[in-house]
């Protein structure tokens, strides 16, 4: 079974940077792409940013320029650096990735449980 775990969410005061993590646990041959979602309250759930296993990146433009996402696939673990964060990026964040369990079958997508992450004016 696999799970992904998210972690580093909080409290943050506006222009401040918050690190979350995501790793990834259980059998996994191949993660493939990995990705950051958030869900404000009331809203449909928007992406964030995604990279692939080639390490190409793509990002909403609401975040361009303040948040980074990186992968470490040595420990099967994603990444989301934001910085000057605003009120409006107050959110639930979820991870996702898409995994293989094993070589011969299809990669499917999982997500994790989600991390709050407050941003005060």
């Amino acid at each position: 079974q696999v799970q992904l775990v998210e972690s580093g969410g909080g409290l943050v005061q506006a222009g401040g940077s918050l690190r979350l993590s995501c790793a990834a646990s259980g059998t996994i041959f191949r993660i493939n792409t990995m990705g950051w979602y958030r869900q404000a309250q009331g809203k449909q759930r928007e992406l964030v940013a995604t990279i692939t296993r080639g390490g190409s990146t793509n990002y909403d433009d609401s975040v361009k320029g303040r948040f980074t996402i990186s992968r470490d696939g040595a420990k099967n673990t994603g990444y989301l650096q934001m910085n000057s964060l605003k009120p409006e990026d107050t959110a639930v964040y979820y991870c996702n990735a898409e995994i293989q369990i094993a070589g011969v079958l299809p990669s499917r997508t999982y997500w994790g449980q989600g991390t709050q992450v407050t941003v005060s004016s």
